[in-house]
């Protein structure tokens, strides 16, 4: 039997022929009318070129799934110092872009600062270990030479006269005053981390 569907009149009907569509193919796109109503390719090698962007999409996913699988478990590993090293970076790294934006010069030596290379620090007046309380004010953080910064630890009176300069006494006076106590909880840190990678981006973007 030749597969031909029957009339009732005994007359084989004619094979319904199949609507003109475009091939699947990126690089192809053209129209052709497929033998098969699930066909979506107009010829061998754009069948071929179809199944491996298939395949190459479906490993893409799959990568991108362990990515956040192992992101998940390095979360889940992290310390409270982790979250508070993270934090700081952040928090560091918008210093230095405010300041080298702002056309800055070291906060306690008044040189220009070398932003092409790694010479620059952000600076704390009062120390993290000192006043960790204001580790995350930006008053207190200003880019400084890595000289001043940890060979001369933090050149604390020269940096004063800076900052006097900069925010003015009365700012420094508070600074100075400030003895209250902050706990950061790993929320806290998480939000600070955020914040702070956000700001240094806007920065950044306005740059250009």
């Amino acid at each position: 039997m030749s597969g031909l569907a029957i009339k009732p009149s005994g007359i084989p009907r004619s094979p319904r022929r199949l609507k003109a569509k475009k091939c699947k193919n990126p690089a192809c796109r053209a129209e052709f009318v497929p033998a098969r109503s699930f066909q979506t390719w107009c010829s061998p090698d754009c069948a071929i070129a179809i199944t491996a962007a298939k395949k190459q999409k479906e490993r893409k996913t799959l990568e991108q799934r362990d990515r956040r699988e192992i992101k998940v478990r390095k979360e889940k590993l992290k310390s409270r110092s982790d979250y508070m090293r993270e934090a700081q970076i952040s928090f560091n790294a918008f210093i230095r872009e405010r300041d080298r934006l702002a056309g800055h010069c070291c906060i306690s030596s008044g040189r220009p600062l070398d932003w092409n290379g790694n010479a620059v620090d952000a600076g704390h007046y009062r120390s993290v270990g000192a006043a960790p309380h204001l580790r995350f004010d930006e008053r207190n953080c200003h880019a400084q030479s890595k000289q001043d910064n940890r060979y001369l630890s933090g050149n604390a009176v020269d940096y004063r006269i800076g900052l006097i300069q900069r925010i003015g006494l009365e700012a420094v006076e508070a600074l100075e005053a400030d003895q209250s106590v902050r706990k950061y909880t790993i929320e806290d840190l998480k939000a600070i981390t955020a914040h702070y990678r956000a700001l240094t981006r806007e920065l950044k973007r306005a740059a250009v």
